[in-house]
């Protein structure tokens, strides 16, 4: 059973519920009222006997069926009086005898004036409402009752009314559920047909039908904004592979030729035995770079760690203690206020980028750092950055043309975009005003925290 048709079967449901209980709650009510008005009646009608109006129990014409007894015309009224020693005594309306129990006994012998009792009562096919009445202590008491039939039957329309009217209900619930069930659906089908396309593997030409502030809406446009995402992961997935095909295909050839060459080993004069071992250890360190790079890139393991309060000062001084010592150059860290909630292995990686990028670029003159307010700039004194390059410095495996030759797998700074990223921010990069370059990362404003205090970390 499709969503539609459950809908639909629901909106029936309630409508049912509700006309059957608006239904039993209008009989009861109903039949209630009848009781307490014909109770009513009763009292008053025997008050009236008492004080010897007998004209309200004569014959009055009564439409009847042709099947009732033979008091077709007769008022459906009997009353008779209770002595005192509980003998009864006709009083007019219908010839019949009302049953007499010792409650009623009770109240003619010794029951005080205006007591009365109320009991129902049934002769052949009549059924009676009875009230007994009493006169007074030793002056017996007033026995009074009435054929209900009418009351009945009238309650019995009133029913037949009721569930005709609960019928009429269900039917336009159930109509009226399956049109709001259809509206509310329609937008629900076409979403699932894209979902299914979906499922085949479809995301370029896929159409979401979006519109509405509804949650179907709402579903519907996260649901296209989900897509588009997915579409972008997947052509930059399949970007990333092509690249990096591309970028293993160097050291790989260069690594097929050498071993090529290690096949005449023994015919190589010493110089060439080394340069061509030092050739394949440099190739095998750029390789196996080259992968780790892919591999944190793609899995993004930087990214699995927790959040905590961190200080960016301290971060770039790790980091430029760690490429002092490999590179031997001179880095300075200036450091401002910048506490923020981050991940500090994942900001160190970032900033020990930005260095060793510089470090490359720039073979001479010292490298400075700079951290204030969220931002991490790195200068160096190189060639600087073309302007054909600015744009595109942080693309995965991009170099620029005067770097074709140098070491690295051109996915170092594209780290730092992802980095930058997930932590609100951006990069930028431009010439520095004297000569060299400027690159760096910003963190998000809402991330940094209000207790940093400056500093200065020389190198």
């Amino acid at each position: 059973m499709n969503l539609r048709s459950k809908l639909a079967i629901a909106f029936a449901g309630v409508g049912a519920a509700a006309a059957i209980l608006v239904g039993v709650f209008s009989y009861q009510a109903a039949s209630q009222r009848i009781n307490a008005e014909l109770d009513r009646s009763l009292l008053t009608t025997s008050a009236e006997v008492a004080a010897g109006a007998t004209q309200v129990l004569a014959p009055s014409p009564v439409t009847r069926g042709p099947d009732d007894d033979d008091h077709d015309e007769a008022q459906p009224m009997v009353a008779q009086a209770i002595a005192p020693d509980g003998s009864t005594r006709p009083l007019g309306g219908r010839p019949v005898r009302l049953d007499t129990g010792d409650d009623d006994r009770a109240l003619a012998a010794t029951g005080a004036l205006g007591d009365h009792r109320y009991t129902n009562f049934t002769a052949g096919r009549d059924d009676y409402r009875v009230i007994t009445v009493a006169l007074g202590p030793g002056r017996g008491a007033i026995q009074l009752g009435i054929d209900v039939d009418e009351s009945r039957h009238v309650l019995k329309g009133l029913a037949a009314r009721i569930t005709g009217v609960s019928a009429l209900v269900l039917a336009a619930a159930a109509l009226a559920g399956w049109l709001l069930a259809r509206q509310i659906t329609r937008r629900l089908v076409r979403l699932t047909d894209v979902t299914e396309q979906v499922s085949d593997g479809r995301l370029d030409d896929v159409a979401v039908p979006t519109g509405g502030r509804d949650e179907v809406g709402r579903l519907a446009t996260s649901f296209d904004r989900m897509l588009g995402r997915l579409a972008d992961a997947r052509a930059d997935q399949e970007r990333l592979v092509q690249d990096a095909a591309h970028e293993l295909r160097t050291p790989l050839t260069s690594l097929r030729t050498n071993a090529s060459v290690l096949r005449r080993f023994a015919e190589l004069s010493p110089d060439s035995r080394a340069r061509l071992l030092d050739d394949v250890d440099g190739e095998t360190r750029e390789l196996t770079h080259l992968v780790d790079e892919l591999v944190d890139l793609a899995t993004r393991r930087y990214e699995a760690e927790e959040p905590g309060p961190v200080e960016l000062g301290e971060i770039a001084g790790r980091a430029a203690e760690r490429v002092r010592r490999r590179s031997g150059r001179a880095v300075t860290v200036e450091a401002g206020a910048s506490a923020l909630t981050g991940q500090a292995k994942a900001l160190e990686r970032a900033v020990t980028n930005l260095l060793e990028n510089a470090v490359k670029f720039a073979p001479e003159g010292p490298i400075e750092v700079v951290v204030r307010d969220g931002r991490v700039e790195v200068l160096d004194h190189g060639p600087g950055i073309g302007d054909d390059d600015v744009a595109r410095v942080f693309d995965r495996f991009h170099r620029a043309d005067g770097a074709r030759g140098l070491p690295g797998s051109g996915l170092g700074l594209a780290i730092v975009r992802d980095i930058a990223l997930a932590h609100g921010g951006s990069v930028f990069a431009g010439p520095r005003p004297g000569g060299g370059a400027v690159v760096g990362f910003t963190v998000g404003a809402d991330l940094l925290l209000p207790n940093s205090h400056p500093r200065h970390v020389d190198g």
